[in-house]
């Protein structure tokens, strides 16, 4: 009698990879449409479309590629007697948070449903994405090179440039390395905070301890920067249905709405700027920053200063009182139930203090360009002109980290009876 068989065990089948190249190309296709989109819309918007010799899609090439940190400088040439200068440094954050929610959103998806992935996994997904980036950084920057002849108008320095043949040209060209460089930075630090803030998002089993220490403080922190750009974003289609200029505003909002939401939050805590405007930069901003940085000497931007021309910017302090406190709680409910009130306080405090640190590194501008001709600088007045603004660094840094304190203290006080009443609900 021959002995059962014993049936055999089914091999479990290795989950089919869906994280592989066709979704890392539609992943970085997705961020850079996004991206170029907004800029395309925003500078379009500007009236950049009007620019000689079909330099649109370079703009908009050179200003993605500034809104990933890329190095974009200006150039200029007016002969052998006569000299331009010009220099920009500024990132334009609308395209950049548009370019980070789509790539963040490409890159969580095919780790859905998922509580735990290994480090490799997540590193090879990441570097796939990373190699594609880099092709599309190096693009941008060999893409972003135009150069223009500046129009100097009637009278005598027009004279002046046509008897020298000293014709102004302004341009704009790409650092390469320093393009690649930084943009893989950016690519690099967008994917690891979509890992620290996204609730659902898997992480290696070493690192699970996040999900209770950083992750709540993270996620909070992103909400409290959207919160506020949404909150800028309403204000900004009233005004453009009110008060006219839509084209103006809709050219802030999709170029750099983040670059005054941000520092508003910033001065709603106490915080100080120091900025300048000289010259016609014709830059899109509201009237009561226009009226205070144009001034004869640097100004200083802080609550005091803004009241002085309207005194409804101490709406601000409310707004940062409010929205603190909201996501002070919402951090505190989604914490374990073992984490003390002075935790929340300390958690709050530094991630705080980091949000404004990112706020003051990234909300910096600088802006300058003039022609000067047989050494007499400024000559005809429009074309010279200055812009900058800069914060006083760690004021807003040490005020951000005592409000955290205040605000994560408070939040976590009131997330108690929030959390016994979802408890005793069975949620």
């Amino acid at each position: 009698m021959s002995p059962p068989t014993v049936p055999a065990r089914p091999v479990p089948e290795r989950p089919v990879a869906r994280h592989g190249w066709a979704r890392a190309v539609a992943t970085v296709l997705a961020g850079l449409a996004v991206m170029a989109l907004t800029a395309a819309l925003g500078l379009w918007a500007a009236g950049a479309a009007d620019l000689p010799d079909g330099a649109f899609p370079r703009v908009v090439a050179a200003t993605v590629a500034a809104s990933v940190g890329g190095s974009v400088e200006l150039s200029g040439n007016a002969g052998a007697l006569a000299q331009t200068r010009a220099g920009l440094t500024v990132i334009p954050l609308s395209v950049t948070l548009a370019g980070a929610l789509v790539i963040g959103a490409c890159f969580l998806r095919p780790l859905r449903h998922r509580a735990v992935a290994s480090a490799g996994e997540l590193a090879g997904w990441a570097a796939r994405i990373a190699a594609l980036w880099l092709l599309v950084l190096i693009g941008l920057a060999l893409g972003a090179r135009q150069t223009f002849a500046v129009d100097v108008g009637n009278g005598i320095l027009a004279d002046l440039t046509g008897l020298f043949a000293a014709g102004p040209r302004v341009g704009f060209t790409t650092n390469v390395p320093l393009t690649v460089l930084f943009g893989l930075m950016w690519l690099a630090g967008v994917l690891v905070l979509t890992l620290l803030v996204a609730r659902g998002a898997p992480l290696p089993g070493r690192l699970l301890r996040l999900q209770e220490s950083v992750r709540p403080a993270a996620h909070a922190m992103v909400v409290l920067l959207l919160a506020y750009v949404v909150a800028a974003l309403v204000v900004g289609l009233v005004t453009a249905a009110t008060r006219g200029h839509p084209a103006t505003t809709c050219a802030l909002i999709l170029l750099g709405l983040p670059n005054l939401a941000w520092p508003a939050l910033t001065v709603g805590l106490g915080a100080t700027w120091h900025g300048r405007v000289a010259g016609p930069f014709g830059l899109p901003m509201p009237h009561v920053l226009d009226a205070v940085l144009r001034a004869p000497d640097v100004s200083t931007l802080n609550l005091r200063t803004l009241a002085g021309y309207d005194g409804r910017a101490w709406w601000l302090v409310v707004a940062d009182a409010v929205l603190l406190l909201a996501v002070a709680v919402q951090m505190a409910v989604r914490s374990p139930a073992g984490v003390r009130t002075w935790q929340h306080a300390l958690r709050l405090a530094v991630a705080l203090a980091l949000t404004v640190l990112m706020i003051c590194l990234v909300g910096r501008v600088s802006a300058h360009y003039g022609l000067s001709l047989l050494g007499i600088g400024n000559l005809g007045g429009g074309l010279s002109g200055e812009l900058f603004l800069k914060p006083q660094l760690w004021q807003a840094v040490g005020l951000g980290a005592l409000w955290g304190l205040a605000a994560g203290f408070v939040g976590g006080l009131l997330a108690v009876p929030v959390r016994r009443r979802v408890a005793s609900a069975g949620l």
